[in-house]
């Protein structure tokens, strides 16, 4: 991956601000990538034929078109004037979801810079949030931007699985810390790498002879976890102090280990399972940015649908 082509995400509702454009901007100018800039829209008064006759309904639906590319023209211009190479697209249709993975699949971006919100639980099982569909099922690197803190530039903290509890193929670890590098080298950012096991609790062993031994479980297990990151970290030119083994769920560890480190960017793999799974289970990498306040960089196995 060479990191040439961008694709952010533009928010129609949204005039005033636009943080993914920021980021991505501040991503061009480091690498020199290119952007396009992509609106999304669909109104249900201009579909069905409600109010309008076919003609008719077709001219409004390119006048607003129209209207939101030369609007993206507008946000364009002084990133061109920067000398960063800008496109713009506005396309029609729902889900809005779908657009996105549509145009991604067109364009072929490296990377694809959202807006993220904070959404509660219900939103969720309802399936209408974008970001949550994107991260469940967009093929292509989705960088989530969290408008609410401060953007330094400065820490990247990967999060990895190498003995796959959370059925993660194998290969998904090494495009984390592929990127991970990558991103470290092209944009200056120091980078760290983590993984987080919860060992079985004492509190769930009740045999006596068990609980005897659960000493010893703990210290193999963390053993087991410590030589599996050495042995996927050491294939790549990453200091000792740059990882790190964590104890807990990683729901819990990982958002302390980011405010303390003060990260600006989590990167994470995530894999798709059946709309039941996601509403009992969710993904790591759901419950884990609920509760982290950087950005999310979520990194799909090749061969995603």
């Amino acid at each position: 991956m060479d990191l040439l082509q961008l694709l952010v995400i533009i928010d129609p509702a949204s005039e005033d601000s636009q943080p993914s454009l920021e980021r991505a901007s501040w991503f061009a100018r480091k690498t020199n990538a290119a952007i396009e800039l992509l609106v999304c829209e669909y109104n249900s008064a201009l579909d069905g034929g409600f109010f309008f006759d076919g003609p008719a309904q077709q001219k409004a639906r390119d006048s607003l078109l129209n209207n939101r590319i030369k609007w993206l023209e507008t946000l364009a211009a002084p990133l061109r004037a920067d000398g960063i190479t800008v496109t713009t697209k506005a396309r029609w249709g729902k889900p809005i979801h779908r657009q996105i993975i549509e145009h991604a699949n067109e364009l072929k971006p490296d990377i694809i810079f959202r807006e993220a919100h904070k959404h509660g639980i219900l939103q969720r099982l309802l399936f209408n949030n974008i970001s949550w569909q994107l991260i469940r099922y967009c093929p292509v690197p989705l960088w989530l931007v969290r408008s609410d803190k401060a953007w330094q530039g400065e820490r990247i903290t990967t999060a990895i699985d190498p003995l796959h509890a959370a059925d993660k193929p194998a290969i998904l670890d090494h495009k984390l810390v592929s990127m991970a590098c990558k991103l470290a080298d092209k944009l200056g950012m120091k980078a760290d790498f983590i993984h987080s096991y919860a060992p079985l609790p004492r509190t769930m062993v009740f045999d006596a002879e068990l609980v005897a031994a659960y000493d010893d479980f703990l210290a193999r297990s963390k053993d087991q976890h410590k030589a599996a990151c050495t042995a996927l970290l050491n294939q790549y030119p990453i200091a000792e102090e740059e990882k790190y083994l964590l104890e807990g769920f990683p729901e819990h560890t990982i958002p302390e280990h980011t405010q303390d480190k003060n990260t600006d960017l989590l990167i994470m793999g995530a894999i798709s399972r059946t709309n039941l799974q996601n509403i009992m289970i969710g993904s790591t990498a759901e419950r884990v940015f609920e509760s982290t306040d950087c950005d999310l960089l979520v990194i799909k196995p090749d061969g995603i649908k």
